[in-house]
C-alpha cells in the first residue's frame, strides 16, 4: 500500500508522494478539474490520507471514492498529536502533507465512509439550525442594549424587531424540516430513540447524525468518546492520581444538548434517577453525576438501536 498525505485548504491541496529518496509534493486546486488531474496521478494501490477540514474536503473525498480510490478521513488533533511525536518544528502546507503521509504508513488508517445523502443534509440543516440560533441571540442581546439608551432610532428598532421576527420563522421551518426528514429517512430509529425518557426529537434527529444513524461505532463507550463525554484519567506512580474533566473533543453543541437531556431524564427515567441517587449518595458532586447519566443514555441509546427495540421504562434483565 503506498500512502499519499493530503493537506487542504480552501483554493486548493497538496499531495505528498513516497519516493526512493523521501517525498516529492504537488499541488492542485481544489475544484473538480485539480481533483481528477490528482486521481490521474495517483499510483496503484495508492491510498489517501488527509485531515478531516468541513466542507472543503468534501469534494476530493466524493470523487476519490467516487473512482474506487481508497481514503481516510483523519482527526485532526490525530494528527497534530502524531506531528508532535514526529518532534516537527516546521509548519507548511508541503510539511504538513508529508506528516500526514508518514502518519498513514505508521498508523494504517481505516478507509472512510462517505455518509449516506440523507446525514449529509442533516447535518447541513442543523450546521444552519446552530448558526440562526447564534444570530438570534446576539439580536436579542442588541435589542435590549438599544432599549436602555434614552433615545432609540425607530428606524433601528424596527429593523432589529423584523430581524428577531425573521429568524424565528427561519428557526422553526429549520427545526421542522430537521423532525420530517429524520421522521421519514431514520423512522425506526428516531421511534426507538424517543422511547427513551429525557431523549425528544431534536436528539434523536442529532445523535443519528453524529453516529451516521449508528454506523460508525460498534460501542456505547465509542460514541461517548467520540461525543467528549467520557471522563479522563491519570495515574502515574506515587505522585500522580488525577481524576480529569471529560474529554471535550466532540460537538459542543451537542455534549450541551445531552447534558440538557440528562437534567430531564432525573425526572421521568427510572434507571437514569437511580443511578444519579447511587452517585450522589456516594459522594460525587452533581455534575459529575449528571455527566455519568449523560453517558447512561448513551449506552441505552445505543441498546435500543442495536437491538431494534423500543425502551422500557423501569426493565430489569432476567439474566443472569
Amino acid at each position: 500500500m503506498i500512502y499519499i498525505g493530503i493537506d487542504i485548504s480552501k483554493d486548493s491541496f497538496v499531495a505528498a508522494y513516497p519516493t526512493k529518496s523521501g517525498y516529492t509534493t504537488k499541488t492542485f486546486n481544489n475544484d473538480t478539474k485539480g481533483v481528477r488531474q490528482f486521481i490521474k496521478s495517483l499510483p496503484d494501490e495508492g491510498h489517501c490520507v488527509m485531515e478531516a477540514t468541513g466542507n472543503y474536503s468534501m469534494l476530493l473525498l466524493y470523487l476519490l471514492q467516487q473512482a474506487g480510490i481508497l481514503v481516510s478521513m483523519e482527526n485532526p488533533q490525530k494528527i497534530k498529536h502524531f506531528s508532535r511525536a514526529m518532534m516537527s518544528v516546521a509548519k507548511t502546507d508541503e510539511i504538513d502533507a508529508k506528516l500526514i503521509a508518514i502518519y498513514g504508513e505508521k498508523m494504517n488508517p481505516a478507509p472512510y465512509k462517505i455518509p449516506s445523502e440523507s446525514i449529509l443534509l442533516l447535518k447541513q440543516k442543523r450546521t444552519v439550525l446552530r448558526q440562526l440560533k447564534k444570530h438570534l441571540a446576539a439580536t436579542i442581546n442588541l435589542q435590549q442594549s438599544l432599549a436602555v439608551l434614552p433615545k432609540q432610532d425607530t428606524t433601528s428598532k424596527v429593523a432589529v424587531e423584523q430581524t428577531i421576527k425573521f429568524l424565528h420563522k427561519q428557526i422553526s421551518k429549520m427545526e421542522e424540516e430537521i423532525t420530517n426528514l429524520s421522521n421519514k429517512e431514520f423512522k425506526r430509529q428516531m421511534d426507538l430513540l424517543t422511547s427513551i425518557k429525557g431523549i425528544g426529537n431534536t436528539l434523536a434527529s442529532a445523535l443519528i447524525v453524529a453516529t451516521g444513524g449508528f454506523t460508525y461505532f460498534t460501542s456505547a463507550k465509542q460514541i461517548s468518546r467520540f461525543l467528549g463525554i467520557c471522563p479522563t484519567y491519570q495515574q502515574s506512580g506515587t505522585s500522580v492520581n488525577i481524576k480529569g474533566h471529560i474529554n471535550r473533543n466532540g460537538d459542543t453543541h451537542l455534549r450541551c444538548q445531552l447534558y440538557l437531556a440528562a437534567c430531564s431524564s432525573l425526572r421521568c427515567n427510572t434507571a437514569c434517577k437511580q443511578a444519579y441517587d447511587r452517585l450522589r449518595a456516594n459522594g460525587k458532586s452533581g455534575k459529575s453525576a449528571i455527566i455519568a447519566v449523560a453517558n447512561k443514555l448513551i449506552r441505552q441509546a445505543f441498546a435500543v438501536v442495536t437491538s431494534n427495540r423500543p425502551y422500557i421504562d423501569g426493565y430489569v434483565s432476567t439474566f443472569a
